[in-house]
């Protein structure tokens, strides 16, 4: 198992945190916002192991409520990293992942409510069983560009960048679960998108309800449903089970 994380420092940590918890996990860089970064790690795995069984894409951003950085800023900075950095992950080690691996694309349930949010012509777009990835990626460039000339609301979008960034990262997930399915079906790879909860973390703050380990579950079910297990696949998941996108 390898943990990383854009410090270093922070990820050693983490590292020697576990081992004393008995685990043994190894350390390395990856900053999902630089693409040599992602590169690198993608050339060690295939090098060193010959691709990846389990990915797990848990990387994201979240301004505070309270923050006063402008809308415009905050839809640029958590959509780079949110939805674009993990999109270029995807493209960079979906080609690992090996025979029966599974995929976690970490998402959240206000994506859930976030789509609720948009028009009704926007919604339609995002559950649409047939949107392509360009498709996709030039909605989130859109958000973007609305965010920035503030006509994100009357274009039709929600007033949350985070939420935006997760819509993206749950249909990503859709795409890439029908992409799987068309080019891979013998390799009976599993990939979803899930909510792990409201989690006491550094970005979701102390008054999360809960713990880190209680957050893990659902993302760990995913990570490790058995070899002849046929779902979920293309899902979004909370709690262990399949909602309704």
């Amino acid at each position: 198992v390898y943990l990383t994380a854009r410090d270093p420092g922070n990820g050693q940590a983490a590292v020697a945190k576990l081992q004393e918890e008995g685990l043994h996990p190894f350390f390395h860089q990856l900053d999902i916002d630089d693409m040599q970064s992602i590169r690198t790690l993608r050339d060690f795995l295939k090098e060193k192991y010959g691709g990846v069984n389990v990915l797990v894409n848990n990387a994201g951003i979240a301004f505070k409520v309270l923050d006063t950085t402008p809308f415009a800023v905050q839809a640029e900075i958590t959509l780079k990293t949110n939805f674009f950095g993990t999109r270029n992950v995807c493209t960079e080690l979906l080609p690992l992942v090996k025979p029966y691996g599974k995929v976690v694309n970490v998402s959240s349930f206000v994506s859930i409510s976030s789509l609720a949010n948009c028009s009704k012509e926007l919604q339609q777009k995002f559950r649409s069983d047939t949107i392509t990835e360009e498709e996709l990626v030039k909605l989130m460039t859109k958000f973007v560009e609305d965010a920035k000339k503030n006509t994100h609301e009357k274009e039709g979008w929600p007033n949350t960048a985070y939420g935006v960034s997760k819509i993206g990262v749950t249909v990503l997930s859709r795409i890439q679960a029908r992409m799987i399915n068309e080019k891979r079906k013998s390799d009976h790879i599993l990939l979803n998108a899930c909510c792990p909860g409201w989690v006491r973390t550094d970005m979701a703050g102390p008054k999360a309800p809960k713990s880190p380990d209680e957050g893990a579950q659902t993302p760990v079910y995913l990570a490790l449903l058995p070899a002849d297990a046929d779902g979920p696949h293309g899902q979004f998941v909370s709690d262990k089970t399949v909602q309704t996108w």
